[in-house]
């Protein structure tokens, strides 16, 4: 069935409301600016570092949202999802902390790293092949099975839930004047629209170059669902939700593309500036502030670093050739 986009779209109140249901149980993540990376990228760049958010990604925002909703609202089962890694290890711990059990679908091809997150907060991993379509089949057979489906980021309480790090992003730094975050199923970017809508600021999303569906998709008008995505941004292969596709469509000022390379330079560069591991996804936004001075130099510029899923020989062998110059 298809989905309205039109329908079940959370509003800045639904943020708010998620802000005050998760708040004991997220951490609310520190904001960082270094003078040195400042200097590099010709802006001034402060950083919500989700990716010391517990699980090591935003994803936890929105699967506690999802989860406390559901006990809210007397909803009792276990529940199913897809994912590359981060939103099924975040749901696999939101379950956990309800007494519930959280079954994940996961490409084949995931992470070591990933598979294993799930596993230790209890969730159940179930593999299916590398595409879109058979990670929706394996979810809709979970849920044919009577398991409660949370979809990744096309849902309203998802999206909520991922708008509240914007939310606390502008409480911390009030005067932005442009916010960027990366953009896989765009939960993140969609929940960061609606929380900034009343500030005015310019919202960019950034794709890999080789998982830029949703450009594909803005120059067509319509969702391209089969797209096939090839890069080392894992967290951001996902085709762009309806709900999402439709906020990007109204509210986002453009959406950049970066290439792996580009995203390898911009890992060791802040490791360089800042002594911090990010994974692939999050050096996006790095990659992309520093590919566009003509869209970022001079301003004050927020960025959400998605998470910090890396291993670190696997962060190495990544950055191994990478310059920073």
């Amino acid at each position: 069935m298809t989905v309205d986009p039109l329908q079940d779209i959370p509003d800045i109140a639904d943020i708010h409301l998620a802000h005050a249901r998760i708040r004991l149980q997220i951490r609310q993540t520190p904001v960082l600016n270094d003078p040195g990376l400042d200097e590099e990228l010709g802006c001034r760049l402060y950083c919500k570092c989700e990716n010391l958010q517990r699980t090591g990604a935003f994803k936890f925002r929105g699967a506690s949202n999802a989860v406390l909703r559901l006990e809210e609202e007397g909803i009792d089962g276990n529940l199913a999802t897809h994912s590359s890694g981060n939103h099924g290890a975040a749901l696999a711990l939101a379950a956990n902390l309800a007494g519930r059990t959280a079954h994940v679908v996961m490409p084949d091809n995931s992470s070591k790293m990933k598979i294993d997150a799930v596993r230790s907060f209890g969730g159940v991993v179930h593999f299916c092949e590398p595409t879109h379509e058979s990670r929706k089949a394996g979810l809709d057979a979970l849920a044919r099975e009577g398991m409660i489906a949370v979809h990744p980021y096309d849902e309203s309480s998802i999206i909520a839930g991922q708008g509240t790090a914007a939310l606390e992003l502008e409480q911390s730094v009030p005067q932005l004047e442009q916010v960027i975050t990366p953009l896989g199923g765009g939960g993140l970017i969609g929940g960061t629209v609606i929380a900034t809508r009343a500030w005015g600021v310019e919202v960019f999303g950034v794709e890999p170059a080789g998982a830029a569906d949703t450009v594909l998709s803005l120059e067509r008008g319509r969702i391209v669902d089969d797209y096939r995505p090839d890069t080392i941004a894992d967290g951001l292969r996902a085709i762009v939700g309806q709900r999402n596709f439709y906020l990007v469509q109204k509210h986002v000022k453009q959406v950049l593309t970066v290439s792996d390379d580009d995203i390898r330079r911009a890992m060791a560069l802040f490791w360089r500036k800042l002594k911090m591991l990010i994974e692939p996804s999050s050096a996006t936004v790095i990659a992309a502030v520093r590919n566009h001075p003509e869209l970022f130099a001079g301003k004050r510029v927020g960025a959400i670093l998605s998470g910090g899923n890396i291993h670190p020989s696997g962060w190495n062998e990544l950055t191994a050739d990478a310059s920073t110059g």
